[in-house]
């Protein structure tokens, strides 16, 4: 099944029969797609990670400060209160879900700012899936382009990947290894926001970007992993799929109704600057 039928049936079991964990979905998808990230690191070799990295690395570096700013500002502006505006933010200049699970202990977000950011960062999230691809193709990017696009101005991990491997496997690869070296950002941001809001929380240190990098390592250098890497990449592609129908079984009509306008707002405000800032970065 292809990664937007995934969400697709999601999004039908949410909305007629209901997700019977849907106290724990979260968190079981999130694991998920963690050890998914990881298997994918069997299919990248170390040059072309390093590649990429190198390469992308001063698109990431304005965009996580150019959004965390306007962010700020632009919260402001439509009257949000700011820890959701705050979140909404980091999770748009980071890595989505990943972001805001990791900031929002660290302000000492209230659980309905934590469930009204997942909400505006999930939906969009969703059209992203199904959006990115559509635009790729029609304005003729590179695999290359494409997965720098995809792995810079989508949220979460999981779209991240399932858009990029729908346009080609290059383009997953060079998605993957860019979008978690901008998941690497979460540390700093966390701490900036414990600053920020003069908080005393624990920052969570992301454990599977590391893996990752053993993964990719392993691949590279170590002859007898390389006979079972197809595998083991073929199988965490299955998982990622996984992940979002679980994701879109998650996203029931309540949660989706409390989000709200000016979150809402916020969080296509933020896509679509990030969205054309680097599409036009990339292609000029």
């Amino acid at each position: 099944m292809s990664a937007p039928a995934a969400l697709l049936l999601g999004l039908a079991v949410a909305h007629t029969t209901g997700h019977p964990w849907l106290h724990r979905q979260y968190r079981y998808s999130q694991f998920l797609l963690k050890a998914s990230v990881v298997g994918l690191g069997f299919g990248i070799s170390a040059g072309n990670a390093i590649k990429a990295g190198r390469e992308g690395i001063l698109l990431t570096v304005c965009s996580v400060a150019g959004t965390l700013l306007l962010g700020l500002l632009a919260g402001k502006w439509l009257k949000l209160d700011g820890k959701t505006a705050w979140l909404v933010a980091a999770g748009t200049a980071v890595c989505g879900g990943s972001a805001i699970a990791a900031v929002a202990p660290v302000i000492q977000a209230e659980e309905k700012q934590v469930s009204v950011s997942l909400g505006v960062v999930f939906l969009l999230n969703t059209l992203a899936l199904f959006v990115f691809p559509f635009l790729g193709h029609l304005f003729h990017l590179s695999d290359g382009q494409f997965g720098a696009w995809c792995a810079i101005a989508i949220h979460d991990t999981s779209s991240v990947t399932g858009a990029a491997a729908r346009f080609s496997g290059q383009a997953l690869e060079t998605a993957t290894t860019l979008k978690l070296a901008r998941a690497l950002w979460i540390m700093p941001v966390a701490l900036v926001s414990g600053w920020l809001f003069r908080t005393p929380g624990r920052v969570a240190i992301p454990w599977f970007i590391g893996l990752f990098i053993v993964a990719v390592l392993l691949r590279s250098y170590v002859p007898v992993v390389q006979q079972y890497s197809g595998g083991i990449v073929q199988l965490a592609k299955t998982g990622l799929t996984l992940t979002l129908f679980l994701i879109g079984a998650g996203l029931s009509l309540p949660q989706l109704k409390q989000v709200g306008i000016a979150p809402l707002l916020l969080g296509v405000l933020l896509w679509l600057g990030i969205s054309v800032t680097v599409f036009i970065a990339l292609t000029r």
